[in-house]
């Protein structure tokens, strides 16, 4: 994705002001900043779920400035929420089936000749059960979605996005409030976007977590880009340190500045 020239104001209050930012085809990639740095708004302009003041952005060369959500959603961009949005009366495994895109069944002429879809339906539940069985949710698919924990809407959310079978996804702090038992599941999840070919951008807090999962970082404060890179360098630019977590987070800015070896781990 290529973004040039963004901006958002709410009355006088520049939120994003954002001008050039590419991020990398087939690589994870977090958006971290503090609180109040911009990153929801643009993380919702570039998702089609806000419109900015100016600026286009691009995937695949064509154009998502101003496209709905619904819309970008078909042309292959997907996002999960932080706050998780599942539909409480529907089955775990009907949830799923009604994230597919393009459904014959759909249309109210053809729906009432179920020739013309029942081979695509079949098609749609055999994708949506294997998607259960990789998230391990299988045992879950005849539950209401409103009887999932936490953690468990997470997954399936995000497997539901996978529905669509997108290239390019927005994970919206997919860890946040995610019982620690969940937290590698969702992380090996994460992994697994980008070795299936897809683009991944999520916005999260954990410095650990971005650090043993993304490819590049890009770091928000006051609306704009402050830094962006690989992990290992941008968490050692003192403008992050200062923009981002201050100088009187002693543990975290260890965090930041060499307690991990090469490989992401925590040196003791």
């Amino acid at each position: 994705m290529v973004v040039d020239n963004i901006t958002r104001t709410f009355g006088g209050i520049t939120a994003v002001d954002v001008q050039h930012v590419e991020i990398p085809r087939n690589a994870i990639t977090a958006l971290i900043g503090p609180n109040g740095a911009g990153k929801t708004t643009f993380f919702n302009l570039l998702s089609g779920f806000d419109k900015p003041d100016s600026g286009t952005w691009s995937f695949n060369g064509r154009g998502l400035a101003g496209v709905p959500a619904w819309k970008t959603a078909r042309m292959g961009q997907v996002r999960t929420f932080q706050l998780t949005k599942v539909l409480q009366r529907l089955t775990v495994l009907d949830s799923m089936k009604l994230g597919a895109t393009k459904q014959t069944g759909e249309r109210l002429l053809s729906s009432v000749f179920p020739f013309l879809w029942s081979k695509q339906e079949k098609e749609i539940e055999a994708r949506a059960l294997d998607l259960l069985a990789r998230f391990k949710l299988i045992d879950k698919k005849d539950d209401y979605s409103a009887a999932l924990s936490g953690g468990q809407r997470k997954l399936l959310e995000m497997a539901r996005a996978l529905m669509t079978e997108p290239e390019f996804v927005l994970l919206d702090e997919p860890m946040a409030g995610v019982n620690p038992a969940l937290v590698q599941s969702l992380l090996d999840h994460v992994i697994d976007l980008k070795e299936q070919g897809m683009t991944v951008l999520f916005v999260e807090h954990d410095m650990h977590m971005v650090r043993h999962i993304s490819d590049w970082v890009i770091v928000m404060a006051e609306g704009r880009v402050v830094a962006e890179g690989p992990p290992h360098e941008v968490m050692k630019d003192p403008a992050v340190v200062d923009a981002y977590l201050g100088s009187h987070l002693d543990q975290d800015i260890g965090v930041i500045t060499g307690r991990y070896d090469e490989e992401g781990n925590r040196v003791r």
